[in-house]
């Protein structure tokens, strides 16, 4: 689209609440003839480029005032970046057709799953928006933008004999507790590795975590986690106050990937496929499901702030809606 063609939609949509259709019509018909002579082209890219970084960091500002964690921040700031440097216009005069090549060519070129572009439709999606609500612009170009249609995969949760194998061959106290907790509170890898001793409530079985967006929540565990925890930490020998410790040297905290390594390698020893600390967190989700749950106290468990976000994560078994076809249908 050349810059004329810009600039007369842009005048055609500032008009468009004060003129009706034939007059819109005659507009257009009147700024075409006018211009059709003329070539125009954008002299002030510098201001342009001011102009698109201002409106990108008031639109962090605004998440990060929300609450957005910074994990999440640069990811939609790198995502909006990547499309402006990409369409190289002015933020303003960006339409519609602009934001679906871009998509398209960015799909190709990555190769991107269906999943992936939808989240980056989603994230400019939020950004345009933002900049109509604030009135920047007079129209977001991505409400013609539809969500990209995905396939919905069945994921997988672990089988009552996975996770007993698993705990049966922990060659130390510290894995086996690491499994009992991931399986019976659901809480995030991430979460769990930024606990400390005192924050485990041994009498009441519960523990409060930092969640996505720096909130709190309680989560639950069972008896036998209580028990494996228990002794996990009468043997510890350092006096690191991190829950979970690296068994050599310095015992420093655990990160996430040194759990997600340990699994892994665990699940290959066992022939157990795909072995990570997520479907830990998955299959609780499914079994509270598949118990009654309501999933309303489901969605506070695992902190979730959309219920959708929670019903992506339990997945029903197949075998319980056979049965519960048979009771209700016959």
């Amino acid at each position: 689209m050349t810059m004329k063609q810009e600039i007369i939609n842009e005048i055609m949509q500032g008009m468009a609440m004060e003129l009706d259709n034939i007059q819109l019509q005659k507009l257009q018909q009147v700024l075409e003839h006018s211009l059709f002579h003329y070539t125009i082209t954008d002299c002030n890219t510098d201001q342009g480029e001011k102009e698109n970084h201002r409106y990108i960091e008031a639109f962090i500002a605004a998440k990060r005032v929300e609450g957005c964690s910074e994990k999440t921040i640069s990811y939609y700031q790198t995502t909006i970046e990547n499309m402006v440097g990409e369409v190289n216009k002015s933020i303003r005069r960006i339409v519609t057709d602009d934001l679906r090549i871009y998509l398209t060519e960015y799909q190709n070129r990555k190769n991107l799953s269906k999943v992936t572009v939808d989240n980056v439709r989603r994230i400019l999606s939020s950004f345009f928006s933002w900049l109509e609500d604030e009135d920047y612009i007079l129209k977001s170009p991505v409400r013609r933008i539809h969500k990209v249609k995905t396939t919905t995969n069945i994921k997988e949760t672990y089988s009552d004999e996975s996770l007993e194998l698993m705990r049966d061959n922990c060659t130390d106290l510290r894995d086996l507790a690491i499994i009992d907790m991931l399986s019976s509170t659901g809480m995030r890898v991430g979460e769990m590795v930024l606990l400390n001793k005192g924050d485990v409530n041994f009498s009441d079985r519960e523990c409060v975590v930092l969640g996505k967006g720096d909130k709190e929540r309680i989560v639950y565990f069972d008896a036998r986690t209580k028990i494996h925890l228990m002794n996990y930490l009468e043997n510890r020998t350092d006096d690191n106050e991190a829950l979970f410790v690296s068994l050599k040297g310095k015992h420093e905290r655990l990160k996430i990937g040194g759990i997600e390594v340990r699994l892994r390698e665990m699940g290959k020893a066992l022939g157990i496929p795909k072995v990570h600390p997520h479907k830990f967190r998955r299959t609780l989700a499914t079994v509270a499901i598949d118990k009654g749950m309501p999933i309303e106290q489901l969605q506070h468990l695992l902190g979730h702030r959309r219920i959708d976000t929670t019903l992506q994560y339990a997945m029903v078994k197949q075998s319980n809606v056979k049965i519960a076809h048979k009771k209700y249908i016959g």
